[in-house]
């Protein structure tokens, strides 16, 4: 059954990739699970990766790309608070994210030019993720919605690990994000 080979988009392999990597983690990974799960042998897997390093980390400059292209819509909307609940919503429709930037953190990427290549890509791609949101930054200053005296970058890595709070009482999911918009909107105190 496995005789011959399946074709496969990249698009695919990536999704399955994913959801092996979120199941079992980066020492669990290996070809022969994803070959199952893609239902193509490993040896198809190898015509396109050396390594499960060069895969994982080629998977996540994809990923990086997809979140990097709709933070980069935050600009359409005229407006801070527009562009707040733009951002709020596109960071809590993938919480997966911060997993697979852990697990991409396991990578041996100094055994692998590929991997390392690809590692170094991907980390300059995150500091993209943070200039892409200069201006909202600067909008919400100018529009006296940010406190001016706090660095952008404290600001911006306080809301992309708000997704990194537990929800222990698994409070309704829609509930759950208002209240994380409330806090990092108006704060915990009480206004008086």
């Amino acid at each position: 059954m496995m005789g011959r080979e399946r074709k496969f988009t990249k698009k695919e392999l990536f999704q399955k990739t994913r959801e092996l990597l979120l199941e079992v983690g980066y020492e669990a990974f290996t070809f022969s699970l994803l070959s199952e799960r893609i239902e193509a042998s490993r040896a198809t897997i190898y015509k396109y990766f050396n390594n499960k390093d060069d895969l994982i980390t080629e998977f996540m400059i994809f990923e990086m790309n997809e979140f990097l292209d709709k933070l980069k819509r935050v600009e359409t909307y005229h407006n801070f608070e527009e562009q707040f609940e733009y951002l709020m919503d596109v960071i809590f429709e993938r919480t997966d994210i911060k997993d697979l930037i852990e697990i991409t953190m396991h990578v041996q990427a100094d055994s692998h030019h590929k991997a390392k290549e690809n590692m170094e890509q991907f980390d300059s791609m995150r500091l993209k993720m943070y200039d892409c949101l200069q201006n909202f930054i600067v909008l919400g200053k100018k529009e006296k919605r940010l406190n001016e005296n706090l660095p952008d970058t404290l600001i911006l890595g306080f809301i992309f690990q708000s997704i990194a709070i537990p929800n222990h009482f698994n409070l309704p999911r829609s509930e759950w994000v208002q209240a994380i918009k409330e806090i990092i909107g108006h704060g915990i105190f009480k206004k008086h």
